[in-house]
This record gives C-alpha cells, structure tokens and sequence, in this order.
C-alpha cells in the first residue's frame, strides 16, 4: 500500500476525520476526536536511530504491547512508535516490504483499540456501521 492507499482506507472507516495538529506535514487520523494514526514523509538520506526513512512513507499506529514487539520481530518495516509511547505504538515504514492485507490488519486494530477505550454510547455509534 501507498500513501495514498492508506490514507484512503483509514478515511474510509466510520467517524474517522483527518486533522493537523502537528503541522501540515503530519496527517494525523482520528476516530470522535482521539488519535488512532498519523502519516508522514520520513525525513533524512537513509534510516537513522529514529528509524524514519527518506523518500518513504512513514505511519505510527496504536498497537497492543505484546503485538507491538512481535511485529517489530517480523517485519524490518515495523519500529518502535516514532515520537510515541514506543510500548503502545509502532511506526510501520511503508517501503513495500509489508503485505497489503497485513497492513489493513494492523490499521484495523489501531482503529479497534482506540474505539475500545471509548464509552459505550460512542463505541455503539460506530460499531453499528462495521459488519463485526
């Protein structure tokens, strides 16, 4: 998936809005006001401590602790959360290297753990448009 492709499937999902509150250079994706993703260009001329990537992509995603370091064991793409709780979030490098439909999975679940955490008068809002 491309920027492109990612951005479009996480408008896609109900409630979802995209904000800037970090500059326009960070699309910052959330679900009824709270932050379940961000999306910006990878800055510098090769990975760096930080893990960003030039010319690449970049997505910091909410992600269940444990997950979180099973992927970062997977996949060489996948880091910890860049400016982020690095427990609790992952920067997934959107190199190619990343299936689609495993992306759309870890998307999902950033999504879900989000919506989770919300009350159930919210959570009812937007399950009732997912076919779960």
């Amino acid at each position: 998936m491309n920027d492109h492709q990612v951005q479009a499937y996480m408008l896609a999902k109900p409630e979802t809005q995209l904000d800037y509150p970090f500059g326009e250079d960070v699309k910052v994706f959330k679900v009824k006001n709270k932050m379940f993703a961000t999306l910006a260009l990878g800055k510098g001329t090769e990975k760096d401590t930080d893990g960003k990537m030039a010319g690449f992509y970049c997505m910091n995603l909410k992600c269940d602790p444990d997950e979180a370091a099973m992927l970062r064991d997977i996949f060489p793409a996948v880091i910890p959360g860049y400016h982020m709780n690095k427990a609790q979030w992952n920067t997934i490098i959107l190199d190619g290297s990343i299936p689609h439909g495993e992306l759309e999975r870890m998307i999902d679940n950033s999504y879900m753990l989000v919506v989770s955490k919300m009350t159930k008068k919210d959570q009812a809002s937007i399950l009732v448009h997912l076919s779960i």
